[in-house]
């Protein structure tokens, strides 16, 4: 069943694929470290409104399915997830300040494809039949 967003006059069903490393790609998201990233990144999300659909922390990169309200923006959704998560680990976790010095937790950058249950030829279809 689709769940859409509801605003005062507008209906909404944006969702993205979220992806990104840790710095220098180090395998050091295991143990206490990648269940306390989990509970960050799920605390950040419902501090910022962002419906987290389902997601996977491996020992080098973070997967999110993430549903988000049409006044937010990607690039702001992963400096709150990347910024706070990495300020936090770093602070608890001093073992890994000596392995990121720097205060970078992350790599730079991350991947993002947005999903939908229509293909980028219907849409093209559609338009062109309007």
């Amino acid at each position: 069943m689709r769940r859409y967003k509801i605003g005062a006059h507008t209906k909404t069903d944006l969702k993205v694929h979220l992806v990104w490393v840790s710095k220098y790609r180090k395998r050091v998201l295991t143990g206490q470290v990648a269940i306390r990233a989990r509970d960050i990144l799920r605390q950040t999300a419902i501090e910022h409104e962002v419906d987290i659909i389902t997601g996977k922390v491996a020992v080098d990169h973070v997967h999110m399915f993430v549903a988000y309200r049409p006044t937010q923006n990607i690039s702001k959704i992963m400096q709150w997830l990347k910024g706070i998560s990495s300020r936090i680990l770093l602070s608890e976790f001093p073992h890994l300040r000596k392995q990121f010095w720097g205060r970078h937790f992350w790599a730079r950058g991350y991947l993002a494809v947005s999903s939908g249950n229509i293909t980028d030829e219907m849409i093209h279809e559609y338009i062109e039949s309007q």
